[in-house]
């Protein structure tokens, strides 16, 4: 019975052993964990600013495209307004002289 005794109490002994074990290794792997989250934290906040500034050069490089869209479609209707008025000026001319003619006619 004694050595029943002895062996549980040896037993109970390498089971609180184990615990504590587990313990401080949950313990650690927490701590590890904390400090692999404040790193990636702090790396991210380190990218932060090359983040930023890739995000406001690809927007000043659609600006950019799009300003130049514009402008391309601005010249464009101004040559169409310019070739317009080029094929009209004929007829105004005609058309101012033949108003020209009639006012004289009429004194």
């Amino acid at each position: 019975m004694e050595e029943t005794l002895k062996r549980l109490l040896e037993v109970e002994t390498q089971a609180e052993q184990l615990v504590s074990q587990a313990t401080q290794t949950r313990e650690q792997q927490i701590k590890q964990a904390l400090e692999t989250a404040h790193q990636m934290e702090r790396d991210f906040e380190a990218k932060q600013p090359a983040l930023h500034a890739h995000f406001i050069e690809q927007a000043n490089l659609k600006a950019q495209q799009s300003i130049a869209e514009l402008q391309k479609r601005y010249e464009n209707k101004k040559d169409h307004l310019r070739d317009l008025a080029e094929q009209n000026q004929q007829n105004a001319l005609e058309s101012a002289v033949a108003l020209l003619m009639q006012v004289g006619k009429s004194q």
